[in-house]
């Protein structure tokens, strides 16, 4: 939260470095503070989360191939191979799923409301397995090109725990996301 000596009636909440800042009058109280805060920071996520990928198949697939020519390409030096991207509502433990031999690519729908930011994590680690059908360390170079990863891993990660949904199948001293 920033105080200013500008800002003389409105509030504002937007993101800088990854994390959410309030800006509020210099004069409003701490009760006020607390009062008006949280709801402006939940509507400013709701709107955020709008905010994400498209719905339409064809669209969706464009957004996946500007993705892979803007962080996978520079990396592999390679042209984009052939995929499909799709929403699934079958997947309810894992973000995503990639058949590496048939470029299907498949998107839970749990993705929808998360962030932009988020889903196009989910969408760069599907395109990685597309060079790299495990996790191996050249796929975790390939994911890690993205710029957010770490903290859309973390997002994930809380949206798992918020949601009681395991993060993976057997039990990890180190969650993981499940992605396959």
């Amino acid at each position: 939260m920033r105080r200013s000596r500008r800002r003389t009636r409105t509030l504002t909440v937007f993101r800088e470095g990854g994390r959410l800042v309030a800006v509020v009058p210099e004069f409003l109280s701490t009760s006020s503070q607390e009062e008006l805060i949280p709801p402006l920071v939940r509507r400013f996520l709701r709107n955020e989360a709008k905010r994400g990928l498209p719905q339409a198949t064809d669209q969706l697939s464009q957004r996946a191939l500007e993705l892979y020519r803007r962080y996978l390409q520079p990396l592999t030096g390679t042209e984009p191979p052939g995929f499909t991207v799709t929403w699934s509502r079958r997947q309810q433990h894992r973000w995503g799923s990639c058949s590496a031999w048939s470029g299907e690519i498949r998107l839970s729908d749990r993705l929808r409301a998360m962030p932009l930011w988020v889903s196009d994590y989910v969408l760069i680690h599907e395109l990685a397995h597309l060079h790299q059908p495990n996790h191996s360390a050249e796929f975790h170079a390939l994911e890690n090109a993205y710029p957010d990863a770490e903290r859309a891993k973390a997002y994930l990660l809380g949206f798992q725990h918020g949601a009681g949904t395991p993060a993976t199948d057997e039990p990890d001293p180190e969650p993981e996301l499940d992605y396959s």
